[in-house]
């Protein structure tokens, strides 16, 4: 896709007719087959999530990320996917993220376990944070905390194997519920960044909090993940340069 053809929504924020046609294909299909519910979107409907999972309306909403990784698609760079998750009277029933290039779909139900395709997934059993290897998003429109990310990357880089940074939270996300990032840090994330995610992270065995250890997430802050221990360790090492205030930052993955 030719760069006259993207639409820049902020600083290095990019939308396309890709994400805009997905999510309304998505929201037609859902719409259809659970008539009633209603569909929460990044393009669609951006303004109209409540802050806290409390304050979602009642019955089935659906939280859809059409495109997650719009940059890396533009690029030609596969990471990037679509993410649903399946929230009900505001508690995370359902999950699901493709990754589209190789058509990876990791699926997760409340207290039926996570999966990638069709075998079980589990978080990280790795404890020692020398030997983590912990996945970020890096801000990218937002440089209102560049500082305090900073602080944060210099402290998790001199104390593990590693960081990585792909682009595409959701994914990222994913990563942590199959074992292949101990851990996960970003201090701004949209809802429609992370509901999958973090559902399927629960499932497998994670935990998914704000940097002020608040487990309802679902709102545009900042997010921690990781099997327990690394998940602990995050919070104190994150907390001890500092939150920010509430936890609030920077830009979306």
């Amino acid at each position: 896709m030719r760069p006259g053809q993207w639409t820049a929504k902020g600083k290095s924020d990019f939308v396309t007719e890709v994400d805009r046609e997905s999510e309304r294909m998505v929201a037609e299909t859902l719409l259809e087959a659970f008539p009633g519910s209603r569909v929460i979107g990044e393009e669609l409907s951006p303004g109209s999530l409540h802050p806290h999972t409390s304050n979602l309306p009642p019955g089935l909403t659906w939280i859809v990320d059409p495109l997650d990784g719009t940059t890396n698609f533009l690029h030609r760079f596969p990471f990037y996917a679509v993410s649903i998750a399946a929230v009900v009277d505001g508690v995370l029933e359902a999950a699901c993220v493709l990754h589209v290039p190789p058509a990876l779909e990791y699926t997760a139900t409340r207290g039926g376990g996570a999966r990638l395709n069709d075998a079980s997934i589990a978080c990280s059993a790795i404890t020692d944070p020398a030997l983590a290897l912990i996945g970020t998003g890096f801000p990218f429109s937002r440089m209102e905390q560049l500082a305090l990310y900073q602080r944060h990357f210099a402290a998790i880089a001199a104390a593990t194997a590693g960081i990585r940074r792909p682009g595409s939270a959701a994914l990222d996300l994913c990563d942590v519920a199959a074992g292949r990032f101990d851990g996960f840090w970003e201090l701004r994330l949209a809802p429609w960044d992370m509901a999958a995610g973090v559902l399927l992270i629960r499932e497998a065995g994670g935990l998914v909090t704000d940097l002020d250890g608040d487990p309802d997430v679902l709102r545009h802050g900042s997010v921690v993940a990781g099997n327990p221990a690394m998940h602990a360790w995050l919070l104190k090492t994150l907390r001890g340069q500092g939150s920010g205030v509430g936890g609030q930052g920077l830009g979306a993955g």
